[in-house]
């Protein structure tokens, strides 16, 4: 079992649990924990028994945002470091094969928000809050939200959100797109096992090719994309796992 200090790591049959664990702080994103976040990460990526993973917050929040706290005691340097630093992990969760359930207890605000963004699927609980405060505090956002959200919203609900730093609750998140499902706060991790579990049980080579040209449909044209769409099946195809399904398929046809 993966031991971390920030992070609570768990796997249930082939879905891996990642827990922010700072509830201390509402699970503020140090850098530890962004460090231990990627480990979880990689962990649950080279693990060929984990088909879906899920992530939430320990406690009364999924992440209230930044540590500023320790912001304010790094230089220039150490904050660009810190700054490049956290955008490879946001690349990493973005890019992962396996897909990613965001389950948002409580607050997901600023770089909370922006790992849900990141996410594949993202399901609220009814006492969610989700916002970026940074226009606040004189900062910016970052993790590729400033592309990922114009997608998910709208440009013009994508910058009001922004521009605005107010927060808005599961109900209206879900109303404008911004996550998929709002649940009672203890159905939560219930739902996302569901969830989880239904993609667990297709082919987890079909889902990650899929997924790697959906990441990039925003940046190509139809003619690219249907290419890529050829090469994509001609690659699930051509393997025992096809076999076997199309196996399966006869069989209970007969």
């Amino acid at each position: 079992m993966l031991n971390l200090e920030t992070i609570l790591y768990e796997k249930s049959d082939a879905v891996a649990t990642i827990k922010l664990n700072r509830p201390h702080v509402l699970n503020a994103a140090s850098r530890k924990l962004w460090l231990d976040f990627r480990r979880a990460l990689r962990e649950a990526a080279k693990d060929t028994e984990v088909k879906a993973i899920i992530i939430t917050g320990e406690g009364r929040a999924f992440s209230a945002g930044a540590d500023l706290k320790e912001s304010q005691s790094r230089t220039l340097d150490e904050y660009r470091d810190y700054l490049v630093e956290g955008q490879e992990i946001s690349r990493e969760l973005y890019r992962m094969e396996k897909p990613t359930i965001a389950a948002v207890n409580g607050y997901a605000l600023g770089s909370g928000c922006e790992i849900a963004v990141c996410c594949d699927i993202r399901i609220a609980a009814e006492s969610a809050k989700f916002g970026f405060p940074e226009a606040r505090v004189a900062s910016g956002v970052g993790s590729g939200v400033l592309q990922l959200l114009p997608l998910l919203l709208g440009m013009g609900k994508a910058k009001e959100l922004i521009f605005t730093a107010e927060y808005i609750d599961g109900d209206e998140a879900a109303r404008i797109g911004l996550v998929n499902m709002v649940v009672p706060d203890d159905q939560l991790m219930h739902k996302a096992q569901e969830i989880a579990a239904k993609m667990a049980a297709n082919s987890a080579l079909s889902i990650s090719l899929m997924k790697a040209i959906l990441n990039r449909a925003h940046e190509a044209s139809m003619e690219a994309i249907m290419d890529w769409e050829v090469e994509m099946m001609m690659s699930a195809i051509q393997t025992q796992e096809r076999v076997k399904a199309l196996e399966d398929f006869t069989a209970r046809k007969r």
